[in-house]
């Protein structure tokens, strides 16, 4: 990956500090694109400007500008040019979709009446002017047709692990303000790469939604996987989470002590040690934590079934930690609107966001295991999963 440097030369840091904050954002950002332009056109090229190599694919011929509308205001970037393949930047396309998202999102507060006068205040001054209901309507329109193309895209490739979270937000729903779950999922291919597979707005988190959320990854053409909460799947439960149900109903004094020990059982090389560790720790402190040890007990099964992979994956494939991360990049990216007007809005902005995290995810050609680790997967851990899928359905209908 090429290294990106960020320099503003003397004449540029008395500009900077000169100018109101805008302005000062403004020169800030642009710097921050050219630069990331500069590694990409790096990256396409093979090669550092003046390098000698002979792994170059082209050579550069120039620059070109090109402005950009952001929040902030316009910006003029400084668009490398290539002599024989034209040069192709990320930027554009996804910095106009999030935001175009965002911007549509906060205009349909205000023509619905529903915003606060800083946000009507926010949209005049990104766009220059008031929206009528059809400039809206088309520009949600266009939107819509982007963000519902990507989610509803078929899926044509094989999946053996699926990992699926959801992140709440505020929505507006017949004179209510309501938390609506916004589900995802990451599936991750046989070379360990992760990509955006689904993602929907629903009431809840229950049985039924959820079941609901999978059966339209199925109709899209989803194979069901080895591991990882699908009907017809083994699911893995989310150690981090689990851990978390447990301790919740232990005694502050008791909770170190306790957690080293469920450390120790989550990081045993076999299914049997673990279980040694897991009716040791039941037995040492059922008298203290008694709700804790029937959690721990309970629920033991469903958050070892990673067990049954290869050790190189399973620390990888044990938690929800992946979603967690990009749940937050979701939650930072609302947080400017606060209560969305209606659920259209929230796969519309959500989605938009998607789409630019799972362009960038598809430049990291380096998965989160490896296909050597995949291939270590043989015919007895395939009918232990079964046979655990088979438990689980049975424990749940």
């Amino acid at each position: 990956m090429a290294q990106i440097n960020i320099t503003l030369n003397q004449e540029e840091i008395l500009e900077v500090l000169s100018k109101n904050r805008d302005e000062a954002f403004k020169i800030i950002v642009q710097k921050i694109l050219d630069q990331i332009m500069l590694a990409e056109s790096n990256e396409i090229l093979k090669a550092e400007p003046y390098q000698r190599t002979s792994f170059r694919t082209d050579f550069r011929n120039g620059f070109r500008d090109r402005e950009l509308v952001t929040r902030i205001g316009k910006i003029t970037l400084h668009v490398p040019r290539h002599r024989n393949v034209p040069f192709k930047t990320m930027i554009f396309d996804n910095y106009t979709r999030s935001e175009g998202a965002l911007i549509s999102t906060m205009m349909e507060m205000v023509i619905q009446g529903v915003s606060t006068r800083k946000i009507s205040e926010v949209t005049k001054i990104l766009c220059g002017q008031e929206f009528s209901k059809s400039t809206v309507s088309q520009i949600c329109k266009a939107l819509d047709e982007i963000v519902c193309g990507f989610r509803d895209r078929p899926i044509e490739k094989y999946y053996p692990f699926l990992i699926t979270d959801a992140t709440y937000f505020k929505v507006r729903s017949q004179h209510r303000v309501t938390s609506k779950a916004f589900m995802i999922a990451i599936g991750i291919t046989e070379e360990g790469i992760k990509e955006v597979v689904g993602f929907g707005v629903y009431d809840n988190e229950s049985h039924n939604t959820w079941a609901s959320f999978y059966e339209s990854l199925k109709k899209r053409g989803m194979l069901s996987p080895k591991m990882i909460v699908y009907p017809d799947s083994p699911w893995q439960r989310c150690q981090v989470h689990f851990r978390k149900n447990i301790t919740e109903h232990i005694q502050k004094k008791y909770v170190a002590g306790i957690g080293s020990e469920l450390t120790e059982m989550f990081n045993a090389k076999t299914l049997e040690e673990a279980r040694k560790i897991r009716d040791q720790i039941i037995c040492d402190h059922e008298d203290v934590a008694p709700e804790a040890m029937e959690i721990l007990d309970e629920g033991f099964d469903d958050a070892m079934t990673v067990m049954e992979l290869p050790h190189q994956m399973r620390s990888v494939l044990r938690s929800t930690n992946h979603l967690e991360r990009l749940n937050g990049m979701l939650k930072a990216r609302s947080k400017i609107i606060k209560i969305f007007p209606n659920e259209e809005s929230v796969n519309r902005l959500m989605g938009a966001v998607l789409i630019e995290i799972h362009d960038k995810i598809q430049l990291n050609t380096q998965g989160i295991y490896t296909k050597r680790a995949y291939s270590q997967i043989d015919e007895k851990a395939e009918q232990k999963l079964q046979e655990i899928a088979r438990t689980q359905y049975l424990q749940a209908a």
